[in-house]
């Protein structure tokens, strides 16, 4: 029997760091649990109201944060805050399939277009790897706001 996986962060800004990868992977913040969100509304306000009515002092309200897969297929991506700088290679790190099915240069450019997005949202490009064939397809480093390594492939 297979099992389901969360994938754990650890960040000093959980709700920055969980954005940043809502918006790479296209998933979503789900809401407080027992309120019903309308179309639109804000999941992030929605949190920090829940919190608030539950008397969270504001200072503790960006200790924990999660996304979901919105199709549910995806694990879910789980920001815990730890007071601690991250101080060597990621031991784990996520690969974002930017060009599925796709070659070569084509697959490059895909690639780059993926990477300069994710640049615009605050990662950070560190290295590309050229195609190899046929033990390498190529791929872009990159690490995300906080410093966590992470390649586009």
């Amino acid at each position: 029997m297979s099992r389901h996986i969360q994938v754990t962060f650890d960040a000093h800004d959980p709700k920055a760091l969980s954005s940043f990868w809502r918006d790479t992977l296209g998933y979503v913040h789900p809401g407080p649990p027992g309120v019903d969100l309308p179309d639109g509304a804000d999941p992030l306000a929605a949190w920090d109201d829940f919190l608030a009515r539950l008397g969270v002092p504001p200072e503790q309200r960006n200790t924990k944060s999660a996304i979901e897969d919105p199709e549910g297929h995806g694990p879910r991506l789980f920001f815990q805050q730890v007071p601690e700088d991250k101080v060597a290679k990621n031991r784990v790190h996520l690969d974002v399939r930017a060009a599925p099915g796709l070659a070569g240069e084509e697959r490059m450019a895909a690639l780059e277009v993926e990477c300069d997005r994710l640049v615009a949202l605050g990662a950070t490009r560190v290295r590309r790897v050229e195609p190899a064939p046929p033990f390498e397809n190529g791929f872009i480093v990159m690490t995300d706001p906080e410093g966590n390594e992470f390649c586009l492939d």
